[in-house]
């Protein structure tokens, strides 16, 4: 056949096959939407700090970036000793300590939750409810005046029987305070602890469906966290995936899965010494996390340590080390939030954060600059990859550890067009902080 002559083209099947099949094929398609819509394409928090009701301030974000600050200057006042403490490259050094004093200075925290669960504990009625609405007006204030995290939220009491009443009333003078001030913010966040049944997140959604009727609010318009905590959450009696069905039982309001570190190893009797994010019975209860929520838009937060960098400068170092090392950890397993429970952490959390895309930043901008421009190199990529690459780019823009300047530089390529590799839902939202 010579060459530019056209080919001859024939089939065998029918027209009303192909639409046949699509007829009995158009439940699963509905199905596939409604289960797995994708990443929802807005910015997810690196961290989740969390602060008691009660120890709550105006000035909580901005104190928590001093006091990291002042680790910082105290325990690593350069650039040198703070590579040399944590192990960074040479050429990592210079930048990722300008860029975590930097944040520290304008964005110290990312995700601030107000805690009335554990670190806030059993208090008279009276005392937790004036708490709830205190944290209320304090949130409605930091986002009028500009000094708020990007998120912010409570973690409300769980909802079992001897705590339930309780934890239902705080959500309820939380929200409505909110409302009284002016409305839900955007970057509102919710927790819900110690989930076990998926009733109980069925349960969540019947509140929350209430107060938006209340209110007058879009249905939906209320998500919620929902945190894995004990082995129930992870296996039914049966040996099913308890977790998969919390994903459904939320009927789209849930937004992310955070792992309970504590919570979770003494459930299933870990010793203290050993209640680690890092243990083996951690990363099972993770990684079933991470299967149920794949596709489902769901987000996935790992746990935090305990070990505080605290003290002469010898034990901080070591703290420091071990708390880089686990974010890190998470990090290279796809768990890109975690929790922090002290000024100390921000510092190495930040640290091994901008380190993880710097250090990959220019071989994955070059590897999507190829694919983009359908170039030859040494990987063929495929659209799955490209997403990757391109999701990569965008969580380190969103966190500060990157710049559009530089990534567009290497690439070629707007953020629009990284939002359309990574998602087509994510190319149309803007999203804050970036």
């Amino acid at each position: 056949m010579g060459q530019g002559q056209q080919e001859k083209v024939a089939t065998s099947l029918a027209g009303a096959v192909s639409e046949e099949i699509s007829a009995s094929l158009a439940p699963v398609d509905a199905e596939l939407e409604r289960r797995y819509p994708g990443d929802p394409g807005t910015r997810q928090p690196v961290h989740t700090v969390y602060v008691p009701g009660d120890v709550f301030a105006a000035d909580t974000v901005r104190t928590w970036g001093d006091r990291a600050l002042a680790a910082l200057d105290e325990h690593a006042p350069d650039a040198a000793s703070f590579a040399a403490v944590l192990g960074l490259a040479d050429e990592l050094a210079e930048p990722v300590h300008d860029r975590v004093r930097a944040k520290l200075e304008r964005e110290p925290v990312e995700d601030l939750r107000i805690d009335f669960e554990d670190g806030y504990g059993p208090r008279p009625d009276a005392e937790e409810d004036e708490a709830a609405a205190r944290a209320a007006r304090l949130v409605a204030e930091a986002y009028r005046d500009g000094t708020a995290a990007p998120y912010m939220g409570i973690r409300m009491k769980c909802m079992e029987a001897p705590v339930r009443d309780r934890g239902i009333r705080t959500l309820d003078v939380f929200l409505t305070g909110l409302m009284e001030a002016g409305g839900l913010p955007g970057g509102l966040v919710l927790t819900l602890p110690k989930v076990t049944y998926a009733e109980q997140v069925t349960a969540m959604v019947r509140l929350l469906e209430e107060f938006e009727k209340a209110h007058g609010l879009e249905p939906g318009r209320i998500g919620f966290e929902i945190q894995i905590e004990t082995s129930q959450s992870i296996l039914a009696p049966d040996g099913t995936a308890t977790v998969a069905r919390m994903i459904q039982a939320a009927e789209g309001r849930a937004t992310g899965l955070h792992y309970g570190t504590f919570d979770y190893s003494a459930c299933l009797g870990v010793s203290a010494a050993y209640q680690a994010s890092d243990h083996p019975a951690a990363d099972h209860a993770k990684a079933i996390m991470q299967v149920a929520a794949a596709g489902t838009g769901v987000r996935v937060s790992d746990g935090s340590t305990n070990v505080l960098p605290v003290g002469p400068t010898e034990k901080v170092h070591d703290a420091w080390r071990l708390h880089y090392g686990l974010t890190r950890r998470a990090l290279a397993r796809a768990y890109y939030q975690g929790w922090d429970m002290h000024p100390g952490h921000i510092p190495t959390r930040y640290a091994a954060v901008f380190a993880f895309y710097r250090e990959g930043f220019e071989q994955a901008a070059a590897r999507l600059a190829r694919y983009a421009n359908h170039a030859a190199g040494d990987v063929m990529d495929e659209p799955a990859t490209a997403k990757a690459l391109s999701g990569y780019l965008l969580r380190g823009l969103d966190c500060g550890a990157l710049d559009m300047a530089e990534v567009a530089r290497l690439t070629g390529l707007t953020r629009a067009d990284l939002e359309g590799f990574a998602s087509p839902r994510r190319a149309d939202l803007t999203i804050s902080g970036a």
